[in-house]
């Protein structure tokens, strides 16, 4: 007869993600997942592969949460350049609050940790920057059509450059203590949605 999993391996999924988020892929060991999940290596092993398919895994589950959020967010009734401007201004506030500045983007921080020699991972964060640039395009498509944006903006050019901004905002956020720097940078990008 089988064992049955004695842990959750969804929780121990978000645990892993929350970890591999703090502390990175290279400064994480498996003994220091073995510690945090509270579950034995060949647990881990048998779950969810190895530590760099864990870690995979778990980008996965971050573009997947931050996915649904931005659709939730950019997709709803109302004025579609005030969704925008939310999301653009969620992302600096995220970027300077104590709470959460230091975390930075776990997509972002995979792109400049491990993405430059791991093809995998580099696929994963090029396809949650896609998904956020569609999602952006969508909603300024449809402000334009709604009237909300100038007929001569270019919606597509305008969501790559939010998407760099607000990837960048994560970058400087982490290095910086300076939220006006983040804040300065996100308001006047925004003024080119006038």
């Amino acid at each position: 007869m089988a064992r049955t999993k004695e842990f959750d391996p969804d929780a121990a999924l978000q645990s892993a993600l929350e970890l591999f988020w703090r502390r990175g892929y290279e400064a994480t060991s498996m003994a220091d997942l073995v510690d945090h999940l509270g579950i034995g290596r060949a647990s881990i092993y048998a779950t969810f592969g190895n530590k760099h398919e864990l870690y995979l895994k778990a980008l996965d589950r971050y573009g997947e949460t931050m996915g649904e959020i931005l659709v939730h967010e950019l997709s709803g009734p109302g004025p579609a350049l005030d969704a925008v401007r939310g999301v653009v201004r969620r992302f600096a506030a995220e970027s300077t609050a104590a709470r959460t500045r230091l975390n930075g983007c776990f997509a972002t921080n995979t792109a400049t940790e491990i993405a430059p020699h791991d093809t995998a991972a580099a696929r994963r964060v090029v396809q949650d920057w896609e998904r956020v640039e569609t999602l952006l395009h969508s909603a300024l498509v449809r402000a334009q059509a709604q009237g909300e944006l100038p007929g001569d903006r270019d919606p597509r050019a305008l969501a790559r450059m939010f998407l760099v901004l607000m990837q960048g905002m994560r970058v400087v956020g982490k290095a910086s203590d300076d939220p006006a720097r983040v804040r300065d940078a996100a308001e006047a990008a925004l003024t080119l949605l006038n």
